[in-house]
């Protein structure tokens, strides 16, 4: 299988490994078969294609790049290396740059954009991933590394070089080796590297325009907006030329209020007129306000916070002393700063409570060490192959000792008369489980993460629908 290529001198500068059986499903996602080696020619040299390993346990694909160093010269790019000889004598062949990104794009098209033709149901599915990239210049370290990728829900491994492993005394390069993992769909990974590779090298070999900030928008469009990283990404991605970061920062800005708004007005006008008669939201913020309080928690995460409901009864408790509230949306944190009144509270209450703009679908060292969280009516909202990611970044990274979390109980929806059989309580919701389905999903998440968890009714019960909502109390275990 093409073993030999990798030590021809060429740098095999990126290798992807898939480790859930049956592992080779990576070849059809890829586009690239397992059984043989395929070379592509690419305006500055070649990339190959081949796999290192190929078994239904462990599948490992290696993206390989000969990059001419004439034909650089020759074209109309410029290297940033100073010098005489920087345009003959330089790291680009060696080192994981944009060379490898347009690569990417090039060779894995079809998975970058989530397309597998023979298989589209594996294309949006979550799969254990390792993506290792062997050099990798990096202006800013292990520690800007981190800052990237780990919001984005990876695990990072980074081995950093020495400028010449017999000259000790002449420290550490900026030159490091790299491998991170997650439980994410292949188009994802690719397109982060696609982006992520450029930014922590800070160059990129060809003019930068309009044309960049495009690509920016459509590669970053579903996680760029909430990265706490998002205006470096930004300015380095576009070569420090500030008006395209700043044309890029406000189509994203715009294109993700746009339609966060639009799911806001359907909650407010759809879930609400079906429940509001039963008073199932004010049942709701009782019953998990309970559910904590119970806990014993003080410091307290709302996650998913909307515009503000539950945020305002954990204001009113005087047990809560520290609340965050948490959402993707900026139109929803902006409501509920006014319905909080942040901006009149006495400085006591309102050193109580605080609202951050971000998304359940990246890791975030921001929702570290708090008591509990509550997810209230959120899950609902995410496309069932995005609840891996969800799981990993609640239970995993944010690790709250209680975890109060609630969602509609579909064998109640029978009960609304204005709701049309088999349709959800609104068009956002990508899903709606029965009561079955709810506690298999959080026993099995309990158990994979170490928490117990007991079911608790929400709203008036019916005996043979249960009640209009259904919410499930973790509790992390010793």
């Amino acid at each position: 299988m093409c073993h030999n290529i990798s030590h021809q001198g060429f740098p095999v500068l990126l290798t992807i490994t898939n480790t859930k059986p049956p592992a080779t499903d990576l070849g059809y996602l890829l586009h690239k078969s397992p059984a043989r080696c395929q070379t592509f020619t690419l305006s500055y040299g070649k990339a190959h294609v081949f796999y290192e390993e190929s078994s239904p346990e462990r599948c490992t694909a290696v993206l390989l790049l000969d990059i001419d160093p004439v034909a650089l010269v020759r074209g109309r790019r410029r290297t940033t290396v100073e010098g005489p000889l920087g345009q003959y004598v330089n790291d680009r062949p060696y080192v994981a740059s944009s060379f490898l990104s347009v690569a990417i794009a090039r060779v894995f098209g079809s998975a970058l954009a989530g397309r597998s033709d023979e298989r589209p149901e594996l294309a949006q599915m979550p799969l254990p991933l390792q993506a290792r990239l062997t050099v990798v210049p990096c202006r800013g370290g292990e520690q800007l590394l981190r800052r990237l990728f780990e919001p984005l829900g990876y695990t990072l491994t980074a081995r950093r070089h020495m400028l010449d492993e017999e000259f000790p005394h002449w420290g550490e390069s900026r030159y490091l080796s790299v491998e991170i993992s997650a439980s994410v769909r292949l188009c994802d990974l690719l397109t982060h590297l696609y982006v992520l590779i450029p930014v922590l090298d800070d160059d990129k070999h060809y003019w930068v325009g309009e044309a960049e900030v495009d690509k920016l928008i459509r590669r970053g469009a579903e996680w760029l907006p909430v990265h706490p990283e998002r205006e470096l990404i930004a300015n380095r991605y576009l070569k420090h030329q500030r008006s395209l970061a700043r044309e890029a920062l406000a189509r994203l800005a715009d294109e993700g209020s746009w339609d966060e708004g639009v799911v806001e007005e359907v909650r407010a006008s759809e879930e609400a007129s079906l429940e509001d008669r039963m008073r199932v939201n004010e049942a709701r913020i009782d019953a998990v306000t309970a559910a904590l309080k119970q806990s014993g928690a003080r410091r307290v995460l709302d996650l998913g916070c909307g515009e503000g409901r539950l945020l305002r009864a954990l204001l009113e408790d005087p047990a809560f002393t520290e609340i965050v509230g948490m959402d993707v949306s900026c139109r929803s944190l902006e409501i509920a700063a006014e319905r909080l009144h942040l901006d009149r509270l006495p400085p006591r209450q309102k050193e109580r409570v605080r609202l951050i703009q971000g998304s359940l679908m990246y890791r975030d060292r921001r929702l570290a060490g708090y008591d509990a969280a509550a997810v209230v009516e959120v899950i609902e909202h995410l496309d069932p192959p995005r609840l891996g990611a969800f799981e990993s970044v609640l239970f995993e990274f944010a690790r709250p000792a209680t975890i109060a979390l609630t969602t509609p109980n579909a064998e109640y929806n029978a009960k609304f008369q204005d709701l049309p059989a088999g349709r959800f309580r609104h068009k956002d919701h990508r899903f709606e489980w029965t009561r079955r389905e709810f506690q298999s999903w959080a026993q099995q998440v309990a158990e994979r993460h170490g928490y117990s968890v007991r079911f608790a009714p929400v709203g008036p019960e019916e005996a043979t629908a249960g009640a209009p909502t259904q919410m499930a109390i973790f509790s992390r275990q010793p």
